[in-house]
């Protein structure tokens, strides 16, 4: 199935004590990119976490909000700093001396100097936290995927529908194409009797003609483009990441536009050269966004 690379999936999940949302939304990228942002306790799960995500997106650049609600779920310390609390009641001690000071600073307040206790949050490593953290994910990451089918979907509708444009142009520009040879045989031959008053030289006019034709010859192009529309309807129906060949077809189909636009001597090619662009632009831009 065609996914596109854009979507957006959330859950949240509990287990009574802790709540736990995970968000997540994916952008168009040429490679598969995960950025997750979460409290800094969990960022031990920040690996197992892009594993899970990676068995539902290959391509694009996902990014992951998670935040934790709930108590319990991390573990608090005081952290004293004995070292620096000995050297502030050192210097207390000195300044009391130097300037024969009596007031003493309580314990209360020596605990309340700055840089002395600090409170730390350890990373959470328990397995229901754990658990708890992955399942939110899997079931956002599966939304994720959902929307991105059901955009890719869309996506392919379009592009089919482009590409029969571009298929019946091409049908138009092979129908037009002998006309062209005849028309210039037309007109080189009206000019040839304006010149010479009659006195044809029928083989210089024939290998004129030849020349003529065989340099505005686009049956080659012609054949090229039916065979890309073709790869690119192939793809849509294979599995797996398959933007970057529909860019890459895309971009030949474009090549044997252009040389038909230079080749074709008629307005009626050039017209249909200017649709077939105008519909190949369209498919680019959806290629562009499918993963």
């Amino acid at each position: 199935m065609v996914c596109s690379m854009t979507g957006f999936g959330r859950s949240k999940q509990t287990n009574g004590r802790i709540s736990m949302t995970v968000e997540m939304k994916s952008v168009n990228h040429r490679f598969c990119e995960i950025s997750v942002r979460l409290p800094r306790q969990l960022l031990i799960f920040e690996d197992k976490i892009k594993k899970v995500i990676l068995q539902y997106v290959q391509r694009g650049r996902v990014e992951v909000f998670i935040t934790v609600e709930g108590e319990g779920w991390t573990k608090r310390k005081l952290q004293v700093d004995w070292q620096l609390m000995g050297d502030y009641y050192e210097r207390l001690q000195e300044a009391a001396a130097r300037f024969a000071l009596q007031d003493r600073m309580t314990l209360g307040q020596l605990f309340q100097l700055e840089g002395v206790v600090e409170v730390v949050e350890e990373e959470a490593g328990n397995e229901e936290v754990e658990q708890l953290l992955l399942s939110a994910t899997e079931e956002a990451a599966k939304q994720l995927k959902a929307m991105r089918e059901k955009e890719g979907a869309a996506l392919c509708n379009d592009i089919r529908e482009q590409l029969s444009v571009i298929a019946q142009c091409a049908r138009n520009v092979r129908q037009f194409a002998p006309e062209v040879v005849e028309q210039y045989r037309t007109r080189l031959m009206k000019r040839i009797n304006e010149w010479v008053q009659g006195a044809v030289d029928e083989t210089r006019l024939l290998t004129e003609v030849a020349m003529f034709a065989e340099k505005a010859d686009i049956n080659e192009e012609l054949t090229r483009i039916r065979s890309h529309i073709e790869q690119l309807e192939n793809t849509l129906h294979q599995s797996g990441p398959i933007g970057r060949k529909l860019d890459f077809l895309v971009q030949e189909l474009n090549r044997e536009m252009n040389t038909i636009g230079s080749k074709a001597n008629d307005s009626r090619i050039a017209l249909q050269v200017v649709e077939m662009k105008s519909a190949l632009e369209k498919v680019k831009e959806q290629v562009q966004n499918i993963e």
